[in-house]
């Protein structure tokens, strides 16, 4: 949680898109059975969750 903090909006909405990408690829690899391991899967959600929270925080900071 302190990486993310210390990242800019910016970068947090560019780290978002990424993780988003890298959930559909992992979550499309499961369906298939190619996944090795899946609780990436989780620990990509619970990212995404926490990069939300910090931009919504930024932005609360900001008004």
């Amino acid at each position: 949680m302190s990486e993310i903090n210390d990242l800019s909006e910016v970068e947090l909405e560019k780290k978002f898109r990424e993780l988003g990408n890298e959930l559909l690829q992992l979550q499309v690899r499961k369906q298939t059975g190619q996944v090795e391991k899946p609780h990436l899967i989780k620990s990509i959600r619970r990212d995404r969750a926490r990069i939300l929270t910090a931009l919504s925080l930024s932005k609360d900071k900001s008004a």
